[in-house]
Formats: structure tokens, C-alpha cells, sequence
């Protein structure tokens, strides 16, 4: 047998006291719909798409691990002066995601490499049909309208890629021209090819 230490009904005791704790405590419910609630900077709320930055890599599509991501396109000709033969570039058709199916992962936002998808801090976006989940291109790009701006640089952090490449190339001495060096004898004493 098991000795316990303590007297009987010590635990009831100590459920008693959390409940009167609580009961004796201010509530600090928010009134939700008439008082707008005060969400965290960089909240995930609703997926924006900037259509201009989507080149239909298909990456955000395949990562998707709920297949919620629908992209269709086509293949333009695009005329480029000087140029020997037409370019082609893909052209965006139809970009929808099924908002019913996501689960807000943020995979897509991450692996897109050309800043396409962005995080809007918006998530009043409830419908009476499961239907109108389903988000087009143009439902999407409504709300870059919301996305925050990016967070200022850290002036103590390490500086960003692109200011260290500059730095570097500001600081590298300039490269003579490449003059092929004239023939003559070599350092083993030895006449150079």
C-alpha cells in the first residue's frame, strides 16, 4: 500500500480554491463583432496575391499540402528588340485558392520566390456558402490592399545580403583589362610558351 501525504479532501479543497479565485476575478471578454479585436503585427489572416510578381512557377501549387492551390496559364510570344527569335512567357489564367480546404500553413508564402503571396492580417472573410471559398485571382489581389509593410531593418542586426554584395564591390580594387602577358623567359629559367 501507498502512503499518501496530506489530509482527506485536501484536492477538493484545492479545486474549491481555483474556482473561487476565478469566480472573484474580472472577466475580460471582448465584444467581438462591435469592438474590433487587437490582433499581434504580422498576423495570419487571409492569403493576398500580387499578380504582377506570379511568373507560374507552379511552386506554391505542388508544396501545397492540402492541394488547395488551382493555377492555370498559357505561353505568350513576347517581342524583344534586337533579339534573334520571339521570347515566350507564361501568362496567368486563373489563380484560386479553396480557403475551405487551407489550412493556413503559410508553405505557399514561403516557398514563392518571387513574392507573389503575402500574409494579410485580415480573417473577416466568412461566407454562407462553402462555395464562395473558393478565391480568384481578382478576390485575392483585393486584399494586398491590407498586407502591413514589411518590419524596418535592424540598424544592430546583421546587414541584408544586397548591402554586403555593394560593400564588396565598392571596396574591391579595379581589374586591369585582360592584356594576354608578352612571352618571355619563365621563373624556372625556362623560356615560357
Amino acid at each position: 500500500m501507498s502512503e499518501r501525504s496530506g489530509m482527506p479532501g485536501e484536492g477538493l479543497v484545492k479545486g474549491l480554491a481555483v474556482t473561487l479565485k476565478t469566480m472573484t476575478r474580472r472577466s475580460t471578454t471582448q465584444q467581438y463583432p462591435d469592438v474590433a479585436p487587437e490582433l499581434p503585427p504580422r498576423s495570419r489572416g487571409v492569403i493576398a496575391l500580387l499578380e504582377e510578381n506570379c511568373t507560374v512557377c507552379m511552386l506554391c501549387a505542388r508544396e501545397c499540402p492540402d492541394w488547395c492551390i488551382y493555377i492555370d496559364s498559357h505561353k505568350e510570344e513576347v517581342a524583344v528588340p534586337g533579339a534573334a527569335r520571339p521570347r515566350q512567357r507564361n501568362v496567368l489564367d486563373k489563380f484560386d485558392i479553396d480557403f475551405s480546404l487551407c489550412m493556413y500553413c503559410g508553405i505557399c508564402v514561403e516557398v514563392c520566390p518571387f513574392d507573389a503571396l503575402y500574409w494579410s492580417p485580415e480573417f473577416e472573410y466568412a461566407e454562407h456558402d462553402i462555395k464562395d471559398l473558393l478565391h480568384d485571382k481578382d478576390h485575392l489581389g483585393e486584399w494586398m490592399a491590407t498586407v502591413p509593410a514589411p518590419p524596418a531593418h535592424d540598424p544592430h542586426g546583421d546587414p541584408s545580403k544586397e548591402e554586403t554584395t555593394a560593400a564588396r564591390k565598392a571596396a574591391a580594387p579595379a581589374r586591369p583589362s585582360a592584356v594576354r602577358p608578352e612571352p618571355g623567359p619563365a621563373a624556372d629559367g625556362g623560356t615560357a610558351p
